[in-house]
């Protein structure tokens, strides 16, 4: 079979030519569109699409405006002009009419080129944003010119509008500059662009052909051929990012081998019969199953187990690293801080009680004696599980025979750095990746869409749901009674603020401020208060754990360094400060804090009065429900996924440019379907209608290498 990929590898593509070589670019503006949009190539540029579209064919009455309306047109006369002001404060006016009426349009820059430009009693039409000052509307610095149809490409009425900067503006490219470069592009390249998708693909899923796409995209003809453009370049999209995870699954599936832990022998049975802490529930037990199945097939174990907080994670993770310890293999947990790492350690040597399993603990903190201790008790066999922090990533940390690596709420850790600990062995070690942080199904697939994935959606049994409540700054008193009321039953409080000292740019609650009004409220010797914040020594920061987790204080006031790692079963109340503040996922691990013992425990959300829409969204949505996957699906609709918190780290390196997985989740779903159905048929896409299927994957993988370099 002769492999046509070479005619792709030889043939250069005029789209990798850099913008400067545009008429009407330049040296300069190619220099500040890299440095402001990261456009260098005339691809990057075709790839920035409008964010927006506006109709063009639509004229308004100056009568009809009002201050809430998006861009409008206009179309009149300037009737007379003045400056009004002096100095750096002085601004230019135009008084445009369209014979009925007439609007202030106003210039604060640029003014010497708007007195040459535009003449009184000349028609013009006017394009901007009407907006309201001293009571009065006016439009500033809007787009004007004559009323004349355009020759060529940007003749349409339906406008593409572009990101922009105020560096860009003031290096003269407005919306209205942009598409006349692309245009310009447009005109030099459409009929040199290759199709990026296998011809067979475009004809059965009746999709635009690229150049098409991209020309209706940027200037459509209309909106019935934008909406295509648009699902067009999606779906693309969506395709080339799940081909690229299945075909990887593909090749780990075929050509790496696993080891084989069949045995499930003395240290597992003796553990689920005699030091078993509750009953597993129906998740646990499935999860269990699903991962036995992996580890006994001969082939590496990639897993992803999601469960929501307080889910019993790491009892499935300790019961796994049981059946490796009884097939001979060592066990290596990773987690991204020393207080999760500590936590991990207790729990599982607690859980373990006198088992004859050697559990070791290794982070920054650990002494140079007991390292080196580790480290022979790792070579030699005898430590069964190690855990830690980014310490075992370390070179000098090595294994006699590492089986199973599990990595603790994973999104913290670079790709690169997990990577690490795969290579630690002759063969590749089972894999497991945690996380607490439920995920969109949409976000999982394409994050995690060449892994299996396993999800604990059960609570143990005793736990009662956690009621949440919202409270503005006017209830403090109400809080502080409750509170007070708690704590006389004997339990405690987390008080969690987002600063720690006051910022003169956010009107939040620092944890300083806080402190000296909780210690007012709660004076000693009848309440005993303690902090914990990063910036804290980690001897300070133990001290005031372990007088927290013993019982002796009554009140943590703390930072978001509690978010995880911290097990008080005692705490039962978790007041969150300047709720508004925090995004949905990191609400919803603060609450998890609390609840994880027997008793009714409560999160209350403070903020103040004056919330916007989408904090109120949020607050209502965290009083509503408990369930972590229903707030992962609200917050990636509130927010989108390039700001949820991990998702760089966890595998995106890539920006999406046009699909967006909060609104594209069908098309996600179908557009794996299809790169399924072409590996199934072609696993190693060899076949010569595939040809463009492999360099395409080839160039996403040498943007994704570069990328990776910069968030390793």
């Amino acid at each position: 079979m002769v492999d046509n990929t070479i005619s792709w590898h030889m043939r250069p593509s005029v789209l990798d030519s850099e913008i400067k070589f545009i008429p009407g670019v330049g040296p300069k503006r190619a220099q500040l569109l890299e440095k402001e949009l990261g456009i260098r190539t005339f691809k990057d540029l075709l790839y920035t699409f409008p964010f927006r579209y506006v109709d063009r064919s639509k004229f308004y009455l100056i009568s009809e405006l009002h201050p809430d309306m998006p861009y409008i047109q206009l179309k009149g006369k300037f009737v007379r002009f003045e400056t009004v002001g002096n100095g750096r404060s002085a601004r230019y006016l135009g008084y445009f009419s369209d014979g009925r009426s007439s609007i202030e349009v106003v210039w604060f820059q640029g003014v010497k080129w708007v007195k040459d430009k535009y003449k009184i009693g000349v028609e013009y039409v006017l394009f901007g944003k009407p907006t309201a000052f001293n009571g009065k509307l006016n439009i500033a610095h809007p787009e004007i010119e004559q009323p004349k149809t355009e020759e060529g490409i940007i003749n349409t009425a339906i406008h593409g509008v572009y990101s922009s900067t105020e560096k860009l503006k003031d290096g003269f490219l407005s919306t209205k500059a942009f598409s006349r470069i692309i245009a310009t592009l447009l005109q030099m390249t459409l009929h040199q662009i290759d199709e990026t998708l296998p011809e067979h693909i475009v004809k059965q899923l009746k999709l635009l052909p690229l150049r098409e796409a991209l020309l209706n995209i940027h200037f459509p003809k209309n909106s019935q051929l934008l909406a295509h453009a648009v699902q067009r370049l999606k779906f693309e999209e969506l395709f080339y990012i799940q081909l690229n995870l299945l075909k990887q699954k593909v090749i780990r599936e075929r050509t790496t081998n696993g080891l084989v832990c069949k045995v499930v022998g003395d240290k597992f049975n003796t553990f689920y019969s005699s030091y078993l802490p509750f009953p597993l529930t129906g998740a646990q037990k499935r999860v269990i199953k699903e991962m036995r199945a992996d580890m006994g097939s001969g082939r590496q174990m990639n897993r992803l187990l999601q469960g929501d907080v307080g889910s019993g994670k790491t009892l499935v993770a300790l019961m796994m690293s049981l059946i490796a310890s009884d097939n001979g293999y060592q066990v290596s947990l990773m987690a991204p801080t020393e207080i999760l790492a500590n936590q991990h350690y207790e729990s599982i040597t607690g859980m373990l009680k006198d088992m004859p399993v050697k559990v070791a603990l290794l982070t920054g903190s650990t002494r140079k004696k007991a390292r080196t201790a580790i480290h022979e008790g790792l070579l030699s066999g005898e430590i069964n599980i190690l855990i830690g922090t980014h310490a075992l990533i370390e070179d000098v940390v090595q294994f006699s025979n590492l089986g199973l690596v599990i990595i603790d709420e994973q999104h913290r850790f670079g790709v690169m750095q997990r990577a690490k600990l795969w290579t630690k062995n002759h063969l590749p070690p089972h894999i497991l990746v945690m996380s607490a942080t439920p995920i969109p199904r949409t976000l999982a697939m394409t994050i995690y869409g060449d892994l299996e994935v396993s999800v604990i959606d059960e609570l143990p049994p005793g736990r009662k749901p956690i009621t949440t409540m919202h409270f503005t700054d006017s209830q403090r008193r109400r809080l502080f009674g409750f509170m007070k009321e708690q704590i006389d039953l004997g339990r405690q409080v987390y008080v969690v603020y987002p600063l720690i000292k006051e910022s003169e740019k956010m009107d939040y609650k620092d944890l300083e401020d806080g402190y000296e009004s909780i210690t007012r409220a709660f004076p000693l010797p009848e309440y005993q208060t303690v902090v914990l914040h990063g910036k804290m020594k980690a001897e300070d920061k133990d001290i005031s754990m372990n007088q927290f987790a013993s019982g002796k204080a009554h009140i943590m006031v703390a930072t978001t360094v509690i978010e995880v790692g911290v097990n008080v079963p005692n705490a039962s109340v978790m007041v969150i400060e300047s709720s508004e503040r925090f995004g949905l996922s990191q609400l919803h691990q603060l609450r998890g804090r609390v609840g994880r013992g027997a008793e009714q425990s409560y999160c209350i959300l403070m903020s103040g009065y004056k919330l916007s829409k989408e904090s109120k969204k949020r607050l209502d949505t965290m009083v509503a429900t408990n369930d972590g996957f229903e707030i992962a699906e609200a917050d990636l609709k509130l927010r989108g996924p390039g700001d949820l918190e991990g998702t760089q780290q966890s595998g995106i390196p890539f920006d999406l440019k046009i699909a967006n997985l909060a609104k594209d989740g069908q098309l996600l779903q179908y557009a794996r379907r299809v790169a399924e159905e072409i590996l199934e048929e072609d696993p190693t896409l060899a076949q010569p209608q595939h040809a463009v299927l492999r360099y395409q994957l080839q160039q996403l993988s040498a943007d994704k290498a570069v990328n990776l370099k910069e968030i390793s």
